[in-house]
């Protein structure tokens, strides 16, 4: 996507081949000399970089002499110069048509433009054809012809295999003019709900500074610099926004307090001005090259790309994760699963906080860096090969940093197009769905006191309720506000936890939902007082039995650790019912349904002398009987505090 100059450059020189092999039909001696002028004049400009200006000259030069195969030659390369990828072809298609062996060295360079529109089949007849007509003598030239040839017949296989929807079309679009400009901007990044599109802007081809834009009314603002003091004199580049748009990590290089040649950096939004960003320290940056951090969603973990020694080749992927008690730790190496003897850069973990985006020279690709994906297993380890993300998003050419919106069906790059605003540009496109991350809902909120509203820092988890794993666990900021994001398809178990509080347990039944769909849920949390109780959100029994399911289990082992932090507290569980039935028969329902629950406890070691059970039967309903959802919320179980 990210177009660079090709490294298989014409020779531009006026030199003629002088082939004397039988069938030829091209003679360079019998070019008219006018056109021969003119073919000089152009290899002059050509060669003081004035492309446009030489291929009008070779223009006028195939004009009065059409079987100039030279001229077309020259004119082929040009246009490959300026990317013109399809009208390269036609000049070199012209060429071979009037001679099919003086131009056989040029079906090296033809081969590369058939490769940059996408035509791996034909690209691969034309390199096959010089490796059997003139294969090169020098083996490193050899190697390397060998390689493409490697890189082609990947394309051509992986074309037919992967990408299965052929009506896919990879068109660019520019973010406009509140965003790009006639400078440089790259690395956009944006908060989860898609309103805020952070990234960096190369001002008077120097400095490197931090801007922004919202979405407002259907389109971009104009960008801002970022408010505050995250703006230096130094350069700021290879950021990521948090998904609350609270946080943000970036590369800094050759900063005073830098430790190596590129660091990473920390700031936070503060009464909406950013922090003045601290170096990571030595505990995370090494004294060589650390840079393109991206921030998982839960904001507990930074894959970023090192220099560092030790690891599996020139440049390799880490993570550092926040520990229980706020410092990051050690980065570890990704391991062989990603990184190579090569280079693997660019990382970009999604929302969905499985899958990982990267880019690497050495896994089988299209040629250069291209960009693959990998996911997480269930123990949260990347043990699956990278995919490649396939054409036309990669090219023969280097590519680089993905963002991927939360829904999965949108990307954000930066590139240099002809329709550009200047240099490189902010563009977004669909993502073909073989290659989606899974879409991602997320829930906001704040964690407060019950009886004074005051925010609470505590820690928030949510467990998918068919496998009992952890999905995601979430600190909340000082003043207990959290973003959690969640891929879809699953239900969830949703608890808080905090020192002084009974905890909070609640449901997200949600596997139905439509990716991009938000949820406020603010929890008060009660302190531990005698009294103070709960529900028992997800402890569940079948109709009218008493036996405990298993997914209650999750719940009831939060109820347990909560009794082993607070060893001093002793409750009563108790049971209700709706009124449907028999008033009798509902109390004794619901006290067989508590005495289950205390019977699980007891299993687990918590004394019986810290429990008491009841069965209430219908006689506490907190909801009208008269419809479904409000007998829903009569059966439940509760805890209550009766001494501390």
């Amino acid at each position: 996507m990210v177009n660079i100059f090709f490294k298989y450059w014409l020779l531009i020189t006026f030199c003629f081949f002088t082939y004397s092999v039988n069938g030829q039909n091209y003679n360079p001696a019998k070019v008219n000399k006018k056109a021969v002028t003119l073919y000089q004049q152009a290899i002059e400009r050509a060669n003081d970089n004035n492309y446009v200006s030489a291929i009008g000259l070779l223009t006028q030069a195939v004009a009065i002499d059409n079987n100039y195969v030279d001229a077309h030659i020259a004119m082929a390369s040009i246009y490959s110069k300026l990317n013109t990828y399809n009208k390269s072809i036609e000049s070199f298609e012209t060429a071979f048509a009037i001679d099919s062996i003086y131009t056989i060295p040029d079906k090296l360079l033809y081969s590369t433009m058939l490769a940059s529109v996408g035509e791996f089949k034909k690209a691969l007849a034309a390199l096959n054809h010089v490796l059997t007509v003139t294969p090169p003598k020098n083996e490193k030239q050899l190697a390397a012809y060998l390689q493409r040839k490697k890189n082609y017949e990947f394309a051509v296989a992986y074309d037919s295999t992967f990408l299965k929807d052929r009506r896919y079309s990879f068109n660019p679009v520019n973010a406009g003019p509140s965003i790009n400009t006639k400078e440089s901007e790259y690395f956009p990044s944006l908060t989860i709900d898609k309103k805020e599109l952070a990234f960096t802007r190369r001002i008077n081809q120097s400095n490197e500074d931090f801007y922004s834009s919202n979405f407002i009314n259907g389109e971009w603002n104009t960008a801002k610099a970022l408010a505050g003091e995250i703006n230096t004199s130094y350069n700021e580049g290879a950021l990521q926004i948090s998904q609350d748009g609270k946080w943000l990590v970036f590369t800094g290089c050759n900063r005073p307090d830098g430790l190596g040649s590129c660091d990473l950096y920390m700031a936070y939004l503060q009464n909406g001005a950013w922090s003045a960003a601290r170096n990571m320290g030595r505990k995370v940056n090494s004294d060589q090259w650390d840079s393109q951090p991206s921030l998982s969603p839960d904001k507990r973990e930074i894959y970023f790309t090192s220099s560092r020694p030790g690891g599996y080749g020139g440049m390799d992927i880490y993570v550092t994760r926040l520990n229980e008690k706020g410092f990051w730790s050690e980065p570890e190496n990704l391991g062989p699963q990603v990184n190579t003897a090569g280079d693997e850069q660019c990382p970009f973990i999604h929302a969905d906080n499985q899958t990982l985006y990267f880019t690497s020279n050495t896994w089988q690709g299209y040629g250069d860096d291209d960009l693959f994906f990998t996911k997480k297993d269930s123990a949260g380890n990347f043990t699956t090969a990278p995919v490649n993300l396939g054409y036309p998003i990669n090219t023969i050419n280097k590519e680089g940093t993905l963002y991927i919106t939360a829904d999965g069906a949108t990307a954000y790059y930066s590139g240099e197009r002809p329709e550009g605003k200047g240099g490189l540009d902010i563009y977004s496109f669909d993502l073909p769905k073989e290659v989606q991350p899974k879409k991602t809902l997320w829930i906001t909120g704040q964690v407060h006191d019950k009886k004074t509203n005051e925010g609470i820092a505590s820690t928030v988890e949510l467990i998918n309720l068919s496998n009992n794993q952890v999905v995601n666990i979430v600190r909340t900021d000082e003043d207990g506000d959290y973003l959690i994001t969640l891929p879809v398809g699953n239900d969830y178990v949703f608890n808080v936890n905090k020192k002084g509080y009974l905890f909070f347990s609640d449901r997200f039944l949600v596997a139905g939902t439509e990716a991009d769909s938000t949820y406020q849920k603010d929890i008060a949390l009660q302190p531990i007082e005698p009294n103070a109780s709960i529900v028992l959100n997800n402890v569940f029994f079948d109709v009218n039995k008493f036996d405990i399911k298993p997914a209650s289990y999750i719940e009831l082992d939060k109820l347990i650790q909560f009794l082993n932090d607070n060893p001093e507290v002793t409750i009563e569980i108790s049971g209700h019912t709706d009124n449907v039935g028999k008033p009798a028969d509902n109390k004794l329902l619901s006290e067989n349904r508590a005495k289950r629950v205390v019977a699980y406890l007891q299993h687990k070691f918590i004394s019986p002398k810290r429990l008491s059970f009841v069965g209430y039967g219908e006689t506490k309903p907190v909801a009208d009987n008269k419809t479904e959802e409000g007998r829903a919320l009569n059966r439940r179980t509760e805890i209550r505090i009766t001494n501390k």
